[in-house]
């Protein structure tokens, strides 16, 4: 029975992809892993470090552990306000997981994102290989990630997986420290106010993927025969929208809600993203499809959403 270690499992999509891959492999051969402690965990949790080398060894080998998902990352925003806790984390711990992938002979998938491109990447279906020259610490560290476990699959034949997350939406996890979480806070304060003030432009478009789509495709790509694999990295894209035309999605359910902006700091880093993504390669190789668009990703996170928020809105 395969053993999967997920670290940053606390995080938006470590959250739900631990119950998801539960309910796949079984409770007891999936193990949660994150800095803090977690009380509400049903399966097997352990605290974990990524910085401590050896203490990520010596879990991975007592928990016979075959299959790594290595989540732990500190987030755009939140790296740009703390970008050397960003190096620690996304580089050093990579790092560790990287090379404790190839001394236990383990398959490793590590998410990378849209931050890994940059001003002078081609913004309008932006292609798998292309310039890279992103301008934030998380950007710079997926970069790194991506190239280094390349690097350890044509040296020493690792099994490193990664896909180019865009933004996730989840009704599941409040807003993080992402650029691209406004467009989970517009449904918590559309919700909870009839109105929402933007960090971003009204024409601030940016690839975006509805949770169930993001699971699912993290899952495919684990899963993927290696053989089929032309490529170590791939894009995957669901929806390309700005705040505006996301407003307009919700308004068909809440005629009263109201939007309004105040550009930011988030706003200069959105951008230097792409607009939209070319993942072809991603939907030759092991048929990623995904199944939301717009107003189906907006009907069901408004569904469940007014459910855990104890909220009618209809």
């Amino acid at each position: 029975m395969t053993r999967i270690l997920i670290t940053g499992s606390l995080g938006q999509i470590g959250t739900e992809l631990t119950q998801q891959l539960r309910s796949k492999y079984g409770k007891e051969n999936v193990i949660a892993s994150d800095i803090r402690k977690n009380d509400g965990d049903d399966g097997p949790y352990h605290i974990l470090n990524v910085l401590d080398k050896e203490g990520f060894s010596s879990l991975i080998k007592e928990q016979e552990i075959d299959w790594l998902i290595h989540n732990a990352s500190v987030l755009s925003a939140t790296g740009e306000k703390n970008p050397h806790l960003a190096m620690d984390v996304n580089i050093r711990g990579f790092e560790n997981a990287i090379e404790l992938a190839r001394l236990n002979n383990l398959r490793i998938l590590t998410p990378s994102s849209i931050a890994a491109f940059g001003p002078s990447t081609p913004q309008e279906n932006t292609p798998d290989f292309t310039t890279m020259r992103p301008t934030t610490i998380y950007g710079v560290s997926k970069v790194y990630l991506e190239l280094l476990g390349e690097y350890y699959n044509h040296k020493w034949g690792v099994d490193f997986r990664s896909l180019r997350y865009p933004g996730i939406i989840s009704s599941e996890a409040p807003p993080g420290g992402g650029t691209t979480d406004y467009a989970i806070a517009i449904f918590h304060d559309a919700l909870k106010q009839m109105r929402y003030t933007s960090f971003l432009n009204a024409d601030a478009t940016l690839p975006m993927m509805y949770m169930p789509d993001c699971l699912k495709g993290t899952i495919q790509l684990l899963e993927a025969e290696e053989e089929k694999l032309t490529q170590r990295t791939y894009n995957i894209a669901g929806i390309s929208f700005n705040p505006a035309e996301l407003a307009s999605s919700i308004k068909k359910h809440l005629p009263d809600f109201e939007i309004s902006y105040e550009p930011d700091y988030r706003q200069e880093i959105a951008g230097t993203w792409p607009k939209s993504l070319d993942d072809s390669n991603a939907r030759r190789d092991w048929n990623w499809l995904p199944d939301f668009d717009l107003d189906k990703l907006v009907t069901d996170m408004l569904e469940n959403l007014s459910n855990t928020l104890e909220i009618t809105y209809k």
